[in-house]
């Protein structure tokens, strides 16, 4: 599996937002969308705010594969379902990150956009 590197890391971290686009059926890109990204050890999490209906996330659970963009990294990437056990270290992160927009944290930390938690992993082709 592919990685991040350490300055992937330490850009994309120190990132308020990241622009993601998912492919669609016929492999082109469709518009990205601003969200907020956690760290988690050595991976990457993004959550739907709006839940599992959002447009983007719909995208995403069709190919499973996108582009992201954030603090001056660009890299293909491919949409995991995240494992559900580790929930609520997500939320850690997000609360440590995110405790400036508590409104915007109080969607992100619902039961819905939770269901949507998705970890990003470098595709091999762009590494």
């Amino acid at each position: 599996m592919t990685t991040w590197t350490s300055d992937e890391l330490r850009k994309i971290e120190s990132a308020d937002e990241l622009h993601i686009a998912c492919l669609r059926p016929n492999g082109t890109l469709r518009s990205p969308v601003t969200i907020w990204v956690v760290r988690h050890g050595d991976d990457f999490y993004v959550r739907s705010v709006n839940g599992p209906g959002s447009g983007w996330f719909c995208g995403v659970e069709q190919r499973h594969e996108g582009h992201i963009g954030a603090g001056g990294v660009e890299k293909d990437v491919d949409f995991v379902d995240a494992d559900h056990d580790i929930d609520d270290e997500i939320d850690d992160a997000y609360r440590a990150k995110y405790s400036y927009f508590p409104t915007g944290l109080n969607h992100i930390l619902s039961p819905e956009a939770r269901s949507t938690t998705i970890k990003l992993v470098p595709h091999p082709a762009s590494s």
